[in-house]
């Protein structure tokens, strides 16, 4: 997705597309989630199924900036595993955890810097997690920046 530009008075702002992999098997609560991810201004990649998930992340052509995903998909790979693999391709991505009852398991299977938010819950408090640990992430290195020497 192209990067979007702001203009306010006489600067320029442009905004780099934010990409979430949303990954949920019940499909009208994916689809609440991902129109309140969409009219945040993120690009969404919505998907009912973990191993879904996992191919989406591995074949990824643009980069995925932040996960959201279930922890029970009634099959697997789930959504612990869809975060660790999430991990090993990007040590550093924001992981959010949206679950009825997972949070049990969180601090001994969940990703560190993560956050789990127990359903139900609102579209806000959904987008401030993601919002959270998206400022909290490293900025990535652009080709830009790596030329620059000072």
């Amino acid at each position: 997705m192209p990067a979007r530009s702001v203009r306010f008075s006489r600067t320029e702002i442009v905004m780099e597309a934010v990409t979430i992999l949303l990954a949920d098997d019940e499909a009208l609560l994916l689809m609440d989630f991902e129109v309140a991810l969409a009219d945040a201004g993120f690009h969404v990649t919505a998907v009912t199924r973990g191993g879904k998930a996992i191919e989406i992340l591995r074949a990824a052509n643009a980069p995925i900036d932040g996960v959201v995903t279930d922890i029970r998909f009634g099959e697997y790979p789930d959504g612990w595993e869809v975060a660790r693999v999430a991990r090993e391709i990007d040590p550093d991505i924001p992981v959010v955890y949206i679950s009825g009852h997972g949070a049990v398991d969180w601090a001994s299977k969940g990703v560190p810097n993560s956050i789990m938010i127990e359903k139900p819950f609102t579209s806000s408090q959904l987008l401030t997690a993601v919002s959270q640990l998206l400022n909290a992430r490293p900025p990535r290195a652009s080709q830009h920046d790596a030329g620059d020497t000072g």
